[in-house]
């Protein structure tokens, strides 16, 4: 069956009426889980387990974002926690090797929580450079503040994901870390020269660029384009995105439904799709919204189904490991870094 270029959220912690049949009629891609959805292993299990049914594909991605520090949506008392990407980076400057080994301990720890519920899909790494005077809203989420550093501990990061079984959506293209706002709350604009984003913000994400997924940023880079934030931003996402930075992978939207963008939840979706996203993500699981998403959705097709195929082939299964002496490992190297793991 095909289905359709949208990623969606649901309300609960199980499936309403309402929602299977909007499943089975809409089609959506994928299903990305909030701490809403989140009970016990069992309880998730069961939550993927319908939505993949309604949708008629036992491999049907859901996603999560999963990092570690403030944005864990899998947590005690059912989880363990995990370290903030400051951490990483601290290590890294006692010694590269400690914070690269404790990027990829944390990221395997968090792919064998999420395949044990069905989780297929983590929305990491992060490759946001922060600059002096930005938002809080990435702070300690960020590996550093140099990009070539940032990228490196990304890539020890995804190795766990996808030794773990676990795909990555590298975030946010092409760079957060200089925005002045949360983006949930309002639009950011950064005003740079695009000389100077190159050589910070979008070089952190070049080394990155074979990633299989990636998701765009809410924010105005005024040198490229001074109206339109990146992810509505045809300029960006050619120039820029698949251009200067070269990513081939498939680009999705950061939440359709975030107060960043302007407009109904209908125009923001066609001005997400007419910029040269290949997917849309709507997160909040409110139905009515929902449905407007996927009116102004088209069917996966052409390059955008390409690029997803090709980003689930690349899905491998868990490779073995110590569970008990990898989570060990990384809480000494925690203590090392003097940090705690929320």
């Amino acid at each position: 069956m095909s289905r359709r270029a949208f990623i969606t959220g649901v309300s609960g912690l199980e499936l309403s009426a309402a929602e299977r049949e909007f499943i089975r009629s809409e089609r959506p891609w994928g299903l990305i889980l909030f701490k809403r959805n989140i009970e016990t292993a069992a309880q998730v299990a069961s939550l993927v387990g319908e939505f993949r049914e309604e949708i008629g594909d036992a491999d049907a991605p859901v996603l999560v974002d999963q990092e570690g520090g403030r944005v864990q949506r899998f947590g005690p008392p059912h989880w363990p926690s995990y370290p903030p990407g400051a951490m990483f980076g601290a290590l890294y400057d006692i010694d590269p090797a400690l914070g690269l080994t404790a990027a990829r301990l944390s990221a395997r720890l968090i792919a064998a929580d999420l395949t044990e519920v069905g989780v297929t899909v983590d929305c990491l790494p992060l490759a946001d450079v922060p600059a002096a005077g930005a938002d809080a809203v990435i702070g300690n989420r960020a590996y550093g503040t140099e990009p070539a550093k940032v990228a490196v501990i990304a890539r020890a990061v995804t190795r766990g994901l996808e030794q773990g079984g676990v795909l990555p959506v590298l975030k946010h293209i092409p760079g957060h870390g200089r925005a002045t706002a949360d983006t949930h709350f309002r639009l950011p604009r950064v005003d740079n020269p695009e000389t100077e984003l190159e050589r910070t913000d979008f070089a952190a994400f070049r080394p990155l660029a074979d990633l299989p997924m990636a998701m765009t940023a809410h924010v105005v880079f005024s040198a490229l384009d001074a109206v339109q934030p990146a992810t509505t931003s045809a300029t960006i996402i050619r120039q820029v995105i698949r251009g200067v930075i070269g990513f081939q992978g498939l680009l999705m939207s950061d939440d359709v439904s975030m107060n960043a963008l302007a407009g109904s939840i209908a125009e923001r979706t066609r001005s997400i799709f007419g910029a040269g996203c290949d997917m849309v993500l709507h997160c909040n699981g409110k139905l009515d919204e929902m449905r407007e998403v996927a009116a102004e959705t088209p069917e996966l097709l052409g390059h955008a189904l390409e690029r997803a195929r090709r980003a689930l082939a690349s899905r491998g299964a868990p490779q073995p490991f110590d569970r008990q002496a990898a989570r060990a490992e990384l809480d000494a190297l925690i203590a090392r870094a003097g940090m705690t793991g929320a």
